[in-house]
């Protein structure tokens, strides 16, 4: 991006350019075609020189500098196919290397580095010559680390010593991440390359949130300003994959509001979810495999008196989940209320409700079309 805005800057500058001694115009092939020599181009109003360039008979191949105000601003060499190759280079103002990259045919490869105005480190990111891991570390002005990924082996040496951050030398490593104003933002730890925890934290210096792996498990919680959990996820670590095993959410004091559970397969077993006092508010219980998979789902008052009771099909592949059977709803003294019975295409086939003595009021054979026939009360 540097590279193409500085270009820009040029090209929108009137110039003077000349081979050899001799003024030429880029833009016309003709002034450039099998000659060979440096073109220098300088700016028609400041007199300043604006670039030079190699050129290798009529090609432009070889270094090329580009200056601003009079100073170096960046220098890269150019191959035949017109692609830069080798060491590249850009400046500040006062002569301070910015970036330092060597590209392969117009690809970077190997150590970059870009530098603070003051010469500080700011970022290196090692680039293999084909494909294969990255590794990059990246430094606030003051010096101190505020970014980290670890390749499959220590790469970024003399920039960084990744082979004692990544935990490759010496057992597992801690690292400590600091934003622009100094304040720690993160603590992690590596074992061999793998990032084995991250505890990040707010302004206020407590933890809100903390990932690590233990084994085959990795666990994710999440916390609040004040340090309450508000989350913890458990997954099953397989072959670079994660297969949830139980989530949990819980309220702005603490309590449980959500636990949901999963088999081996990635599988839901139970969808659990509770009311801010921890009485149980739903309660789902899957059974069955495949196609056949099925949901007991069971809806409680606050009192906790069951409110709603219905199985559905679970198994589908469109997600919805179908009601199944006969569902029920209850009062808060848990008197049968209301009843549904489903067809095994989820559409509703009869519908019955009860006064508050226990009374039928309603009793109704309902159609696919949407008619319904009243039985005898």
């Amino acid at each position: 991006m540097a590279l193409l805005l500085l270009a820009a800057g040029s090209v929108h500058a009137l110039e003077d350019c000349e081979l050899n001694g001799r003024r030429v115009n880029p833009a016309n092939g003709s002034d450039t075609a099998r000659k060979t020599g440096v073109l220098r181009c300088k700016d028609r109003d400041s007199g300043q020189l604006l670039r030079e360039e190699q050129l290798q008979n009529g090609v432009y191949a070889g270094p090329v500098r580009v200056y601003q105000n009079g100073r170096l601003a960046q220098e890269y060499v150019l191959n035949a196919r017109g692609n830069m190759q080798g060491l590249a280079r850009e400046f500040s103002s006062t002569g301070q290397v910015l970036r330092e990259a060597t590209y392969d045919d117009g690809q970077e490869r190997g150590l970059v580095r870009s530098f603070y105005p003051n010469g500080q480190l700011r970022r290196a990111i090692f680039y293999p010559d084909r494909g294969g891991d990255r590794a990059s570390v990246e430094f606030t002005e003051r010096g101190q680390l505020s970014a980290l990924r670890c390749g499959s082996s220590p790469m970024l040496a003399p920039a960084a010593d990744d082979a004692r951050l990544c935990g490759f030398a010496g057992g597992p490593s801690q690292v400590d991440l600091f934003d622009a104003r100094g304040t720690l933002r993160s603590r992690l730890s590596y074992a061999a390359g793998k990032r084995m925890r991250t505890e990040d934290f707010y302004d206020n210096g407590r933890t809100s949130a903390l990932d690590e792996i233990n084994g085959s498990q990795r666990i994710e919680r999440q916390f609040s300003s004040e340090g309450v959990k508000r989350r913890e996820t458990v997954s099953l670590v397989v072959a670079r994959a994660l297969i949830r095993q139980r989530d949990q959410e819980f309220s702005e004091k603490g309590t449980l509001v959500r636990d949901q559970r999963w088999n081996q397969a990635g599988e839901p077993v139970g969808d659990d979810s509770y009311y801010l006092d921890g009485q149980p508010r739903s309660k789902s219980v899957y059974s069955g495999t495949g196609s056949a998979r099925t949901v007991l789902v069971t809806e409680f008052h606050d009192n906790g008196q069951r409110a709603a009771q219905g199985r559905y099909l679970a198994g589908g592949r469109s997600g919805r989940q179908l009601p199944q059977g006969t569902h029920q709803r209850f009062d808060k003294n848990g008197l049968l209320i209301a009843e549904s019975s489903f067809d095994a295409q989820g559409r509703v086939t009869r519908e019955r409700s009860w006064d508050e003595n226990g009374e039928l009021v309603q009793d109704e054979e309902v159609f696919p079309d949407g008619s319904r026939k009243a039985h005898a009360r």
